[in-house]
């Protein structure tokens, strides 16, 4: 706080070009209630080029699109699966998918989703797995 007769300035630890320089680099904030640039370190900075975009699934839907002849869900179901399930699960029976679901700590959606497999019957990749779920797979 000043008292009388003091200003800014003087009232302050430091002088007053760092006062003056405090002020400019805050005016954006206070003026606007809008994030200045004094910490660029702290900036978002857009994906390069060679780099996956960052908001790939903002509200949940896919940008890019999906492959043709699948939908959204199936697309969701398929990275799903593959994130449980190693190549080195392959090929195995239904029984050993849900197996290793469990193995991998995988959700119990994903588990009941196996579960649906044909136990006896051996799957050679995740594709051959959605298919036999009853999902469309790529033209």
């Amino acid at each position: 706080m000043t008292g009388p007769g003091e200003d800014r300035q003087t009232a302050g630890t430091h002088g007053a070009r760092v006062d003056d320089a405090l002020a400019a680099e805050t005016e954006a904030i206070t003026r606007t209630g809008h994030s200045g640039r004094t910490e660029e370190s702290r900036e978002v900075e857009p994906s390069g080029e060679d780099q996956p975009d960052v908001d790939l699934a903002p509200d949940g839907t896919l940008t890019g699109g999906t492959p043709s002849g699948i939908d959204e869900a199936t697309v969701q179901l398929r990275a799903e699966l593959a994130r449980w399930l190693d190549r080195a699960d392959f090929p195995a029976t239904g029984a050993d998918l849900v197996e290793a679901a469990r193995d991998h700590r995988a959700p119990d959606a994903v588990a009941d989703e196996l579960a649906r497999l044909e136990p006896t019957r051996s799957y050679d990749r995740v594709g051959e797995v959605v298919r036999a779920l009853g999902h469309p797979t790529e033209d």
